[in-house]
């Protein structure tokens, strides 16, 4: 008798990333995000998975999905920045939807001009993954009728397209919301304008919406905003400081300063602290984006929901890749004023 008469040899199947989430107890999104070093993973988690895939002997295998699909399962990310915490709170939103559907993310930083004409050529590598997101600047509006040089789904976030799918912040809602909020408090009121590099290639941003907003409802008000009393600088707590000692020397307190971004409202907080003025009397100072350290340090701020933002766009373009006849959607999210007790008088 054979020893294989009677019988067949069972070929063991390999792991899948669904068996790894499942002997660990998490998500599909929660192994992908480990297996690409995401920082949005507990220690505890991320020790517990690699246990549970070496136990396994699970190997991920990206070209073999490469193959297999007829795609990358790779969605580029072009934005101004890296490391300021608005952008790390947008790519970590956009990062836990794609982890759900086990594509990667790959950054691509315009950063300066010489960095912005790279994207200029559609031989770009972010032209050819499965899919963009475009952050803040509408990038489109560089080429021949406003279309990307590419055949991939486009969803823009915190910017607002005619062409493309997007989800944005009403920003010039939000201006106007700062200024009725300011008209309050009585004095007189000043801004912070925050202009960058790439601000004078794009016709529009996020920080002109916001001002423009914030003009209209004082001309509104009968208060228009003279020119002295705006200070144009760079996205930085520096540039709150200097906001600050150009204000004082227009105006004694109490002074009303609408910061179009907190990073810079927390500079003018700095400034008035170390010149021993009260802050919420003698300086009052309102923000822009609600990052999570404004509520400790007392700052008001308009709140923006950044991470769900992320996810919303990311979960937008999943649907245009399953269906690319939708119709152009466009998704409006409002801020949300928090009064705390920097201008809580």
């Amino acid at each position: 008798m054979g020893s294989g008469s009677g019988s067949k040899k069972r070929t063991r199947t390999a792991p899948t990333i669904a068996d790894v989430a499942a002997r660990a107890g998490v998500g599909i999104g929660t192994v992908s995000r480990v297996i690409n070093s995401s920082p949005a993973v507990r220690p505890e988690t991320r020790a517990r998975v690699q246990a549970v895939m070496k136990e396994l002997g699970y190997v991920p295998n990206p070209h073999a999905r490469r193959i297999a699909g007829g795609r990358s399962y790779t969605v580029s990310v072009l934005l101004p920045f890296v490391g300021t915490e608005f952008y790390l709170r947008l790519i970590e939103g956009i990062e836990e939807e794609l982890g759900v559907q086990r594509y990667d993310l790959a950054l691509f930083p315009l950063l300066t001009r010489k960095r912005l004409e790279r994207f200029l050529n559609s031989s770009a590598l972010a032209y050819h993954t499965d899919g963009l997101i475009v952050a803040s600047y509408d990038l489109a509006e560089r080429f021949p009728g406003g279309v990307l040089p590419t055949d991939r789904p486009v969803v823009m976030v915190d910017a607002r397209s005619q062409r493309y799918d997007s989800v944005f912040l009403d920003n010039e809602l939000g201006g106007r919301m700062a200024a009725e909020h300011l008209l309050e408090l009585g004095g007189p009121i000043f801004a912070v304008q925050i202009e960058e590099e790439l601000d004078r290639e794009f016709a529009n941003t996020v920080f002109s919406a916001r001002l423009g907003g914030f003009r209209q409802a004082l001309a509104d008000a009968g208060r228009p905003l003279e020119e002295e009393r705006i200070f144009r600088t760079r996205l930085s707590a520096e540039g709150g400081q200097m906001a600050l000692q150009r204000f004082l020397r227009v105006a004694d307190p109490p002074v009303n300063v609408f910061a179009a971004a907190d990073v810079v409202a927390l500079g003018v907080m700095e400034e008035a602290q170390r010149r021993g003025l009260r802050v919420g009397r003698d300086v009052r100072i309102l923000g822009f984006d609600g990052q999570p350290w404004t509520e400790t340090h007392g700052i008001s701020t308009l709140q923006q929901p950044v991470e769900e933002m992320g996810r919303r766009a990311a979960r937008m373009l999943m649907e245009r890749l399953q269906n690319p006849e939708l119709p152009v959607r466009s998704l409006r999210f409002e801020p949300c004023l928090q009064v705390r007790a920097s201008t809580r008088v």
